[in-house]
C-alpha cells in the first residue's frame, strides 16, 4: 500500500479491515468517525503488522509515524519486533501469545523505542487480530492514546 492520501482513499481497504476487526473483536468502535481518512489522521496511535513468521508493519497512522519518528515507507518496512528494544521483545512476544489465546488484549503496557532511540512506555493499549468477516486472519494490530517518554 502506498502512503494513505486522498489519491488512494487513505488506504480504505486496510482501514476498513482495521475498523471492522476491532469492532467485531471488542464490541466497540475503534474511533468515533470511522472513515479511512479519520483513522489515518487520528491522534490515537494505530499500527498493524502482517502474519509473517517475523511480522512486518503494514500500517501506521500519522500519530504512529510521529511517535516512532519514521515516514510511512520506513515504518511499513520495519519488522514489528524492532519497535521494542531487544530486552523488551520477549515480553512483547508473550503479550501476542496471550492475545492469541484470549482473542484480544485490553490495557497492555510496554516499553517501545523510536527510530532516533527515544524510549517511551505505552499505556492502555488494545491489541487485536486483523480478521475479516469470513474469518481470514491478515495479521494483528494495536491502538493506544497514552504514552510517556522515559
Amino acid at each position: 500500500m502506498h502512503v494513505p492520501s486522498s489519491d488512494n482513499d487513505f488506504g480504505a481497504p486496510h482501514a476498513a479491515l482495521l475498523l471492522s476487526s476491532f469492532a467485531r473483536v471488542t464490541g466497540r468502535p475503534l474511533i468515533a468517525d470511522a472513515t479511512a481518512q479519520s483513522l489515518y489522521q487520528s491522534s490515537q496511535i494505530v499500527l498493524s503488522h502482517n502474519g509473517a513468521e517475523d511480522p512486518v508493519l503494514t500500517y501506521g497512522n500519522l500519530a504512529a509515524q510521529t511517535l516512532w519518528e519514521m515516514c510511512w515507507a520506513d515504518l511499513t518496512h520495519l519488522p514489528s519486533r524492532l519497535t521494542a528494544e531487544p530486552q523488551h521483545r520477549e515480553t512483547r512476544a508473550e503479550m501476542f501469545e496471550q492475545m492469541r489465546r484470549r482473542g484480544f488484549i485490553d490495557n497492555y503496557a510496554g516499553i517501545r523505542i523510536s527510530a532516533s532511540g527515544r524510549r517511551f512506555r505505552i499505556h492502555k493499549a488494545v491489541i487485536w487480530p486483523l480478521i475479516n468477516a469470513a474469518g481470514v486472519k491478515f495479521g494483528e494490530a494495536a491502538t493506544f492514546s497514552e504514552y510517556e517518554y522515559l
